[in-house]
């Protein structure tokens, strides 16, 4: 009978690859479960009765033996609608994909709820998966309490409320903030406004420090500050805001830092509406360089944020720690402007 694998043939088995290879059924075993206490003879010798045979381990039954699913969560506080159209997210997902793919590990979506009678938590404290990476998370999200008492978690972004055994990745968001600022400073702008990003967010309160800092040191009083959501949208309704200000007298800021590209698309249509010139009459900085930057005119000077890193490095934590490890609890990442025509 043909052990190869194809339609209608029997897999191969474990004891046969051992029978081809000339070693144990142990030997295999340590193979294919990526253990080094193997000689490299018969690592070669198992290699290639693997492949003769076209063997396919048994997930099944490697996932009883180890009591690991082989599965992890992307827990999204979200609604699909924000998460499939914001690039920051495309750029996380591809990032950590990109890991587990190196891994044994699956990537399972996960949009979670504060409903105490949530099935998404409930799901996770089923046993159903190995480990969460948490992305977009608010000070009012009690569900990640239930998550982080049930699996081991770790975070995209400083914790809303931050505790000791905390694991994260985030971006240096208060660098950001006062790099933005300190350019804009060195453009000769003066009067500098903002528009922030949810202060319910990490991200959102870091990004205003960083700008209110940087404006402190020189001893310049920050021009009008709005609060934004990081949609496209919620920046055009804060810069509507302004221009009515304008309106009733108020003078326009000659520059904003933004807090998120898509923030700054709103506000770049709400200008050219108004007839206002970027950088002439104001200058504009974003934040994330996402394609967002690139596809909109003028081009949006913006400070990186390297989002695919910071996905691969959050799976990377998070594979350390069910691996038994001790991987660093808190990982930064650098921001860094770069200068387009918008500024």
């Amino acid at each position: 009978m043909s052990v190869d694998a194809g339609v209608g043939r029997v897999p191969a088995t474990l004891e046969q690859v051992a029978a081809r290879a000339g070693v144990s059924r142990s030997t295999v075993s340590r193979v294919v479960n990526g253990g080094d206490r193997v000689s490299p003879e018969a690592l070669e010798s198992v290699k290639r009765a693997i492949a003769e045979l076209n063997y396919v381990p048994n997930r099944a039954a490697r996932s009883l033996a180890s009591r690991q699913t082989q599965a992890i969560a992307l827990v999204v506080p979200e609604d699909t609608t924000r998460f499939f159209g914001d690039p920051f997210f495309a750029a996380i997902v591809s990032g950590i994909n990109q890991r587990l793919s190196r891994s044994e590990h699956m990537l399972n979506l996960i949009v979670a709820s504060d409903d105490p009678g949530d099935k998404a938590t409930t799901f996770l404290a089923g046993g159903n998966v190995d480990g969460a990476l948490v992305v977009s998370h608010h000070t009012s999200d009690t569900y990640i309490d239930r998550i982080s008492a049930s699996v081991p978690v770790v975070f995209g972004g400083r914790p809303a409320r931050e505790r000791p055994d905390d694991y994260f990745v985030d971006v240096d968001n208060v660098a950001g903030g006062r790099v933005a600022t300190e350019y804009l400073l060195s453009r000769g702008r003066r009067r500098i406004g903002m528009i922030t990003g949810p202060l319910d967010m990490p991200a959102g309160i870091d990004r205003l420090t960083g700008f209110r800092d940087a404006l402190a040191e020189v001893g310049i009083e920050p021009g009008p500050v709005r609060d934004g959501d990081f949609t496209a949208s919620g920046g055009a309704d804060a810069m509507r805001a302004i221009l009515d200000r304008e309106a009733a007298g108020e003078p326009l800021p000659d520059a904003l830092f933004v807090a998120s590209d898509l923030m700054a698309r709103g506000v770049l249509d709400v200008l050219a509406r108004a007839g206002k010139r970027v950088p002439r009459d104001i200058a504009i900085i974003g934040f994330d360089d996402s394609p967002v930057a690139t596809s909109v005119t003028p081009a949006l000077t913006t400070i990186r944020q390297p989002s695919l890193e910071q996905g691969e490095a959050m799976a990377d934590v998070l594979l350390a720690r069910l691996a038994g490890l001790d991987p660093p609890r808190v990982t930064i990442l650098p921001a860094e402007l770069v200068v387009r025509q918008s500024a």
